[in-house]
């Protein structure tokens, strides 16, 4: 971990395909989402691969939208995007998971907030934003496991 991420893991009881293809479906985001910021898919498109752009719509006290597009991709194994703002005048910052085998048909998901491309990463590093952060992502997480472990 570096000063510029923070990451967060779970051992979910499903096989990694299946946890992909919720993490790679964007219409599916706001299901997972612990932060409550998630409102939905823009528009709907297909599962996400490398270089699909995707837009939110996005509530944190006041309503805003952002663009992503998808950086890193392996499928059933990684996916990461990189999220901006106002016509990319803000953000930068990489939403990333990784899956990893984790016996018995479970699978060791991590998930980082990455801010090391990020515009303003001075300022998201300092105060509560990367501990609120984690929790949020804690919670992802776990709204993932109880969404595929049923």
């Amino acid at each position: 971990m570096s000063a510029d991420q923070v990451h967060v893991e779970r051992v979910i009881e499903a096989p990694a395909p299946a946890i992909f293809s919720v993490i790679a479906d964007a219409s599916r985001h706001q299901e997972i989402d612990g932060s409550g910021a998630v409102k939905g898919l823009k528009r709907p498109g297909e599962p996400l691969r490398l270089g699909s752009e995707f837009g939110m719509s996005m509530k944190l006290g006041l309503p805003y939208s952002t663009k992503n597009v998808v950086v890193e991709f392996e499928q059933d194994r990684r996916i990461a995007w990189k999220t901006t703002g106002l016509f990319g005048l803000i953000g930068g910052r990489i939403w990333r998971y990784e899956l990893e085998p984790a016996g018995d048909g479970a699978t060791l998901v991590r998930e980082t907030w990455d801010v090391s491309q990020d515009k303003q990463k001075f300022f998201l590093k300092k105060g509560s934003m990367p501990d609120n952060t984690g929790k949020a992502m804690t919670k992802t997480l776990k709204r993932l496991a109880e969404l595929l472990e049923g």
